[in-house]
């Protein structure tokens, strides 16, 4: 069976992908991106290139800004 899926996001930007005919779970929300599972997987890898969650990315940058003071 070929399924349609397709790709979604959390608050933290990290990936995943979910049915396309299903709501995402709540936390979740499209990115825009749909078709069959590997074409959905590709996506994600070209574009999550950082897979820290965006907390941990913010946390990082917060560090960087106290030692360059």
């Amino acid at each position: 069976m070929n399924r349609t899926y397709q790709v979604v996001v959390n608050q933290e930007e990290q990936y995943s992908i979910w049915e396309a005919d299903r709501r995402p779970p709540d936390g979740w929300r499209a990115d825009g991106f749909t078709g069959g599972r590997e074409e959905c997987l590709r996506h994600i890898a070209e574009v999550w290139t950082d897979m820290r969650p965006l907390s941990a990315r913010n946390g990082d940058e917060a560090a960087d800004a106290s030692v360059a003071s």
